[in-house]
């Protein structure tokens, strides 16, 4: 994975520019030992890594201003980082790069039920902000996978989903406002609590940005009082195909899960020697989760039965109460754990339209059998997002070239039957050089003229999102 080379007159000026930021800063909010700044070499895409220049570790906006502000003088480039879960190299800095992470600011600030919000430090975890609400019967939708380590911070910079997006929407749809500080060290209110904000949409912006634009520090949450109640079910099949084809139809009737996951027979078994959770064997399996009253509940249940038996089920198991409601959760909830106990992965998450699932999935069998390497399927059927993770050998040679290759086509084929590169992990490195197979040359010029205002010396991230040949000109000037 090619980064620009390092520039060369910020390394020379290590020793005063961690000077200058010791003299900032609190005593500990400043890293610079070697040893120790290498658990910043990289987030969760552990196949690249590069030691930082320093690692900044404040605890106010205030501080988060002064440490870009020195930045910005000096030229150094800045990486942002929640709390590095990222799976396509979001967080991975630079050697000439100060790694700025805002672990320690995770407060919460205010909670609000009448008018249903939480104001948090940024730095919180996902869960946690569940945690802080729940005991009041409330609680905040988006539940990414990583949602027990992963921060507001990233979730906001990715545009983070989870298994209940296909009701509730992905971050954007429940965040409402956002303490920004820009590379230059402006602290920015945009949005809030109540209704829209005149003028242009930079809320919008700002979500799915990838730490481009400037540094969240705090950010303003939609809360939702908790469901009167909730029930999933199981449905195994015989295929690949025909899982896919029974999603489609139920997006089709009209019915509105709060949530449909997919797994297949790889995940399935993988997850069985894991977690133990009684899944059957089969080649493909739906968990289909609705929530309301009893009455809607049965009848939600009732329509969904109706269509997965059209396709010939070979399990359709209904939870009867909450300790088998936990079980049919259980695998999906330990999929990524369990397969990265037989071998080394990558995860991708390309987004397709649901029509388009079949299809789709027989071509990644296809070309997991061109490539020669096992594909495991765990992912958000309900809205297309797939997680394909591809199996590989990392201390073989030549595997994680051929890994990436495979990666590179099944993100192809996703941008082919008209969906995107990516749902919620977003671009970072991993996808940067794939770009142009979505957007065409005058569309990443508009992107990064948005860039331009912001961050007019491109400092924050560089090295991600835009292919490299593209961003040179910006990055150089």
């Amino acid at each position: 994975m090619q980064m620009p080379i390092p520039n060369a007159g910020v390394l020379a000026r290590k020793a005063q520019i961690v000077a200058r930021l010791r003299a900032l800063l609190p005593a500990d909010a400043v890293i610079d030992d070697p040893a120790e700044t290498r658990a910043y070499e990289c987030d969760a895409l552990a196949a690249y890594s590069c030691a930082p220049l320093a690692v900044v570790l404040p605890r106010t906006t205030a501080e988060v201003a002064a440490a870009l502000r020195l930045c910005h003088d000096e030229g150094v480039p800045v990486v942002p980082r929640g709390a590095g879960t990222s799976l396509a190299g979001g967080a991975m800095p630079s050697a000439d790069a100060v790694v700025l992470g805002l672990a320690r600011m995770n407060a919460v600030l205010e909670v609000d039920y009448d008018n249903r919000f939480i104001r948090v430090e940024a730095g919180r975890t996902n869960l946690s902000v569940t945690g802080a609400v729940e005991g009041e019967g409330w609680f905040y939708a988006p539940d990414p996978s990583s949602q027990l380590a992963c921060a507001i911070a990233g979730n906001i910079a990715m545009n983070s989903g989870g298994a209940h997006c296909l009701k509730y929407g992905v971050t954007t749809n429940n965040l409402l406002g956002v303490t920004l500080v820009t590379m230059a060290g402006e602290v920015i209110e945009i949005g809030g609590p109540w209704c829209d904000a005149a003028g242009l949409d930079l809320l919008g912006v700002i979500c799915g940005s990838e730490g481009q634009l400037g540094v969240v520090t705090e950010a303003t949450l939609r809360i939702l009082r908790a469901p009167e109640g909730a029930r999933p079910v199981l449905i195994g099949f015989d295929s690949n195909e025909v899982a896919g084809a029974c999603v489609a139809d139920i997006i089709r009737a009209g019915v509105l899960p709060v949530a449909i996951e997919f797994m297949d027979r790889p995940c399935i078994r993988a997850t069985e020697d894991f977690a133990h959770a009684g899944y059957p064997d089969c080649e493909a399996l739906l968990i289909v989760e609705v929530e309301g009253s009893g009455a809607e509940i049965a009848e939600q249940l009732g329509l969904i039965r109706r269509i997965a038996e059209r396709h010939s089920p070979v399990e359709f198991r209904e939870a009867t109460s909450e300790d088998e409601a936990k079980r049919i959760w259980l695998g999906r909830k330990s999929a990524f754990g369990a397969m990265g106990q037989i071998n080394d992965y990558m995860c991708l998450d390309g987004t397709i339209p649901v029509s388009s699932l079949p299809h789709v999935l027989r071509r990644i069998g296809e070309m997991s059998a061109e490539f020669g390497l096992a594909v495991g399927n765990v992912f958000h059927a309900g809205d297309g997002n797939m997680h394909p993770l591809i199996l590989y050998n990392a201390n073989t040679r030549g595997d994680l070239e051929r890994c990436e290759a495979l990666g590179a086509e099944i993100l192809k084929l996703c941008v082919e039957v008209g969906g995107c590169l990516t749902g919620e992990h977003g671009v970072g490195i991993e996808k940067r050089d794939l770009m142009g197979v979505q957007f065409a040359p005058a569309d990443l010029e508009a992107q990064m003229r948005v860039k331009d205002v912001f961050d007019p010396h491109w400092l924050l991230n560089p090295a991600k999102v835009f292919p490299l040949a593209a961003s040179a000109p910006r990055r150089t000037a």
